[in-house]
């Protein structure tokens, strides 16, 4: 899952960036809203975390012109004005949740999860396919009852896959939600990650490459059969 920050305290922006990344997101962080809503305009990002008070452009507008731009993204406020009508402004302005700080962390990580599976089809936040299980809040897997430890890069393949099994994924889509905008588009992260993750599933393998397509999740046996 791919997150955009705007958060013009860079301690803030970058402590907030680093436990994004500890539980698996692949973060970009920006400290204005200028460059915050370049990003997302011209990036693909599943969810927004954004300041209201911000240099350049007030968060606000930002929120405003990420919402008219149809971009996808949802849009999470995270602000020190948490008074009721400022959260009411929020909402009013399109922004999909709306945090006051100071908040627990974990309340962050969960209010993104849900929003990244409503921006999508509508998904439980547990997959079970065949007898692989991919815990998204969590960020646990278990394969024919067996725990599988993965990596961040790993675990946030495979979760795209399984968000929708059988459909082949491109290697640039993969490197585009689940690397940050630093990736090299040249390089052959995908790939190495590929094979990391296909030696810690086991067999039989549960993902297919699709010769000059991408790669896809297989239904697989269901688990206990």
């Amino acid at each position: 899952m791919r997150v955009l920050v705007v958060e013009d305290e860079e301690i803030m922006a970058e402590a907030v960036g680093a436990g994004l990344r500890r539980h698996g997101f692949a973060v970009d962080v920006a400290l204005d809203g200028v460059g915050g809503l370049e990003r997302a305009l011209g990036q693909r990002y599943d969810v927004i975390v954004l300041d209201r008070d911000l240099p350049g452009m007030h968060g606000d507008e930002v929120c405003r012109r990420v919402v008219a731009g149809r971009t996808g993204a949802r849009v999470l406020m995270l602000t020190a004005a948490g008074g009721l009508s400022d959260r009411v402004a929020g909402l009013n302005l399109g922004a999909d949740d709306y945090l006051p700080k100071p908040f627990a962390f974990a309340e962050v990580v969960a209010r993104i999860d849900a929003l990244a599976r409503r921006g999508a089809a509508i998904r439980p936040p547990v997959l079970e396919i065949g007898d692989l299980t991919v815990d998204t809040p969590r960020r646990r897997v278990v394969r024919g009852g067996r725990a599988v430890n993965l990596t961040a890069k790993e675990f946030g393949v495979l979760a795209v896959l399984a968000a929708e099994p059988e459909v082949v994924v491109s290697a640039e889509e993969l490197l585009e939600r689940v690397w940050d905008e630093n990736a090299d588009p040249f390089t052959n992260a995908v790939r190495v990650t590929m094979v990391g993750l296909r030696r810690k599933l086991g067999d039989p393998p549960v993902i297919e490459t699709v010769r000059a397509a991408g790669y896809r999740l297989l239904p697989g046996p269901a688990a206990g059969s």
